[in-house]
């Protein structure tokens, strides 16, 4: 790779860094006490991959140790948004379900932002989002079927 594509592929992954780690703070930072963004992040996984999951399924989704989904999960039903339920597929492990509370708690946080969202649509044209939409989840695509 020469020095030029090197520069524009980091830059690019760099600046989407630190794109995720303001958005992070601004999502955690209008969050009910005691949620966090992996606890919304699970939530919105579950819907809008599929609900049903196990929990190592989802820990391999999300790229962590069984241990810590389990820590996110059991935050998750300690506030009423999943519930677990034995695998009908096989009876040694659990599933994830959403309850309605879960998709309600995953709505309310997205209207939460939507002050920040304003700002930024007022700063930034909505067109040039929806332009880089594609070329955003190609790059996603790619990265997690290269991860496996």
């Amino acid at each position: 790779m020469d020095n030029s594509s090197r520069h524009t592929l980091f830059s690019f992954f760099n600046e989407v860094g630190i794109i995720a780690q303001l958005s992070r703070a601004a999502m955690e930072a209008r969050l009910p006490d005691g949620l966090t963004l992996p606890h919304f992040s699970v939530i919105n996984h579950l819907i809008r991959v599929k609900d049903g999951q196990t929990p190592l399924a989802l820990a391999k989704a999300f790229q962590v140790p069984k241990t810590t989904m389990t820590h996110t999960l059991s935050g998750l039903i300690d506030h009423g948004f999943v519930d677990i339920r034995p695998n009908p597929k096989d009876g040694r492990s659990k599933t994830v379900w959403l309850t309605e509370a879960g998709k309600t708690f995953r709505e309310d946080a997205i209207k939460s932002i939507d002050p920040d969202m304003t700002a930024l649509k007022d700063a930034i044209p909505e067109e040039k989002f929806a332009e880089i939409l594609p070329l955003l989840a190609e790059v996603r695509a790619f990265m997690d079927a290269y991860r496996d």
